[in-house]
């Protein structure tokens, strides 16, 4: 087996006598002979290439990849343009970490510029940072940053998906805020209770729009009541929806967060995936994590640079906003490179397929016993109720190679639709799930 360390025995032996040592066991001879390992590691013996290659490929053959997918829950299988992958695989934008220095980062840094702006035409608001880890973490940053020395409570709707309320729980623990959870009714948050409890203490409202159960909520209305109560109003959103939905800012979103991976990023097994992040221009200094912002240096050419990083690497620790110490670059890229290839236009007729794939199918579900639970308005995922057993009808779906929905209970169940579902897979879904 050859060495995974790309310098020869020679070349060792050549730095370790220009360090003064005789040996790799010159170099450690400070350490006392105690605490030092006696014979080899406990631990197989390494493998060759071939050998690795074979094990990895055995360990991978037990995933099981579905050629149709109705199933959602907070990442989603869309088309993605080839450019995208063509782009990101470029290996000096694959190794690229935190450009701090400017000087040698100026394509970097204009990446993560061109992905603010995007993020801030489609959300319409007015500033967005350099991304985090992931929607939900983009979640917890937003009810954190709405936070003020006199008001520390913040409500969170019911109907968010269950790792963003997990998230923002740990958040709000760890940094002293009082939360509250709204009460969900007929699949959406309750806007009557949210009113009966927002008071002066409240410091913000975060809703999920369209939400968990993928209803669409009556976010002008819970923006009005927070906003009269002088709080903040956070929504997440799903992007794609923002192809044919009103953007955060026209119902008056404070922060708008949510998951980027719908935008270019495939489905994986938690990621990488990245959160995205925009605020109004009064929230500004708030916004956690990186910032590029753009300039013109001393002879007057355009430039790119950090600035307004309110974390603890840069200001001093007890006055930082967040820990955040780093952004999903190259995921941010592929976003960037998935929106400008899509455009508004090809954006606009993926959330209208979307949107219609998923009223169609849930109609033909209909047919076969599942019916709608709730029948307010929804985009591309809803929540259906059957007396048929949701484990074994997904099990029948699942013997002809189709992941169904999310079961969320014995009779109800969670589906999702894409552009990447045709109308045949939808009825021969539809025709199994009638024999069930």
């Amino acid at each position: 087996m050859g060495s995974y360390v790309p310098n020869t025995q020679e070349e060792r032996q050549a730095m370790l006598e220009a360090a003064g040592y005789a040996s790799m066991d010159d170099l450690f001879r400070d350490i006392p002979e105690e605490v030092k390992l006696k014979g080899g590691l406990n631990i197989p013996e390494g493998l060759s290439e071939l050998e690795v290659k074979r094990k990895m490929q055995s360990i991978a053959a037990k995933n099981k990849v579905f050629p149709t997918i109705f199933r959602g829950a907070g990442a989603y299988r869309h088309y993605i343009p080839a450019v995208v992958g063509s782009v990101t695989s470029k290996e000096n934008l694959q190794t690229a970490y935190t450009p701090y220095q400017a000087e040698i980062s100026q394509g970097i840094l204009q990446s993560i510029f061109e992905y603010q702006t995007m993020i801030c035409d489609l959300t319409g608001m007015d500033v967005s940072n350099a991304s985090v880890y992931d929607g939900a973490e983009a979640a917890a940053e937003g009810v954190a940053m709405c936070r003020e020395r006199k008001r520390g409570r913040a409500c969170i709707s019911a109907a968010v998906l269950p790792c963003i309320l997990e998230t923002v729980k740990t958040y709000c623990f760890g940094n002293g805020m009082e939360l509250e959870v709204i009460p969900e009714k007929d699949g959406v948050t309750d806007v009557e209770w949210l009113k009966a409890h927002l008071d002066k203490e409240t410091a913000c409202v975060l809703i999920q729009h369209p939400n968990y159960y993928g209803n669409l909520e009556p976010a002008k209305e819970i923006g009005e009541a927070v906003h009269q109560a002088g709080a903040k109003f956070i929504m997440s959103v799903n992007p794609i929806s923002l192809g044919i939905l009103k953007t955060p800012a026209e119902y008056g979103a404070d922060v708008a967060v949510g998951e980027g991976q719908p935008l270019g990023l495939p489905l994986a097994f938690g990621g990488p995936y990245l959160g995205f992040m925009a605020a109004t221009r009064a929230m500004m200094r708030k916004l956690p994590g990186r910032i590029v912002g753009q300039t013109k240096d001393r002879n007057g050419k355009t430039g790119y640079v950090l600035t307004l990083q309110a974390r603890e690497q840069h200001i001093r620790r007890e006055k930082a906003s967040s820990n955040i110490c780093s952004n999903q670059a190259l995921c941010a890229l592929a976003v960037g490179v998935y929106l400008t290839a899509m455009g508004n236009e090809g954006l606009e007729r993926a959330a209208s397929s979307c949107l219609s794939k998923a009223h169609y199918f849930a109609k033909r579900l209909g047919e076969a016993g599942f019916e709608l639970e709730n029948r307010g308005g929804f985009f591309h995922e809803f929540v259906t109720v059957s007396e048929k057993e949701s484990g074994r009808a997904l099990q029948a779906l699942e013997e002809h190679g189709i992941l169904g929905g999310l079961p969320l209970d014995d009779h109800r169940i969670l589906w999702c639709c894409t552009e990447m579902n045709t109308k045949e897979e939808m009825d021969e879904a539809v025709r199994i799930l009638k024999e069930v």
